[in-house]
């Protein structure tokens, strides 16, 4: 077993003692310009973390706000009134939707906080989008590596795995992106409007519908939904209002800056012929570009957070 960077390749042996595998980690991170040879005094238990001095990261993440909702956490009437045109649903009630939360809460207590970072641990992300470039990219074990794994909407992994691994801690999902999860894997809610807390409420409690038989969507002890302020902070703070809004995966990246000590990212852009396509479809449309998303713009700040060695960006090609 093997996975590819840029034009060489790692061989990963199926049983690998600790070992070997604290060599291959070595490996992994000198190619991306870190180094286990020293590290100064940190805030964790990394061999570089975020939260290490840079003044542009510094800022834009300091004006970040708590990016989960929760009953003490919700949104106010500026903050509603933005996120309701994000689909041009400009006719949502404020009233109405905090009818609605209220009976989502009395339902579920989401997870509201983020992990400090602390000396003692490392928390290592992978943020695994579904570009078609990952096709062939052979990163399914150093993708599976990494604590947390959080994938994006439908993006699979059986038939898949050697190129996007098989670990899920994590998903990011809507209504219209929903897949059943296993009662391990967090769910990452992202509404973009009043109907999709409605949808959420069904598919936590099937038993409550006319189709009994069908299992929940999720572990309700396993949710954090997404604050429509923090949605409208990466629009504005690090988008500059480029596109209507942004995509589920580049707010999972910076959603991942907040919640991770180290970032790798996969799966991101354009495919290696400019088609911005997914790796589990088959491509009919060539002139498919981002839609409502600025893709180019977000993709330029993965590279720019890659340059920065915030984070490690794997590009498949």
């Amino acid at each position: 077993m093997y996975f590819k960077w840029g034009r060489s390749r790692v061989h990963i042996f199926p049983l690998l003692s600790i070992t070997a595998i604290v060599l291959v980690s070595n490996v992994l991170w000198s190619f991306s310009g870190y180094t286990f040879c020293h590290r100064e005094p940190s805030l964790c238990a990394c061999h570089k973390c975020l939260t290490d001095s840079d003044p542009w990261f510094n800022y834009i993440i300091s004006e970040a706000p708590k990016p989960f909702m929760s009953q003490k956490h919700k949104p106010s009437e500026e903050d509603f009134n933005w996120w309701k045109n994000l689909q041009g649903a400009r006719h949502q009630n404020l009233t109405f939707y905090n009818k609605t939360l209220e009976r989502l809460f009395q339902t579920i207590t989401p997870i509201a906080d983020v992990g400090e970072p602390h000396p003692d641990h490392c928390r290592s992300c992978a943020v695994v989008g579904n570009s078609g470039n990952l096709r062939g990219s052979h990163y399914g074990p150093l993708i599976d590596f990494h604590n947390i794994v959080i994938r994006i909407n439908r993006g699979h992994t059986k038939g898949y795995e050697t190129d996007v691994g098989t670990k899920t801690t994590h998903r990011v999902m809507y209504p219209e992106s929903a897949t059943r999860l296993d009662n391990t894997t967090h769910l990452l809610f992202f509404p973009f409007k009043t109907h999709d807390f409605l949808w959420l409420l069904k598919a936590l409690n099937p038993g409550e519908n006319d189709a009994p038989n069908l299992k929940k969507i999720a572990n309700k002890d396993l949710m954090m939904i997404l604050h429509p302020a923090f949605m409208k902070y990466v629009h504005q703070v690090w988008l500059g209002r480029k596109g209507y809004y942004p995509s589920t995966g580049f707010l999972a990246v910076v959603l991942s800056l907040l919640m991770c000590d180290e970032v790798s990212v996969f799966g991101f852009g354009a495919d290696s012929e400019g088609n911005w396509s997914h790796y589990f479809e088959i491509l009919r449309n060539k002139k498919l570009k981002t839609g409502a998303h600025p893709g180019e713009e977000e993709y330029k700040i993965i590279e720019k957070l890659h340059k920065k060695k915030k984070i490690v960006f794997f590009k498949g090609w």
